[in-house]
């Protein structure tokens, strides 16, 4: 039983870790740019130099 304890401790502990490191993203402003990713694939890619000759 005491095991379970542990185990929630360490689960609340880990759950604090990536709330804190979530909100260290949005304030360093990691999601700012919400366009760039919906069109990037409509973007060609470099012609390979084989195609060029």
């Amino acid at each position: 039983m005491n095991i379970l304890y542990f185990l929630i401790g360490c689960s609340v502990f880990l759950a604090l870790i990536f709330l804190f490191a979530f909100f260290w993203a949005m304030k360093n402003g990691q999601n700012d740019d919400t366009y760039t990713p919906g069109v990037r694939i409509l973007f060609d890619d470099d012609i390979p130099k084989e195609a060029e000759k």
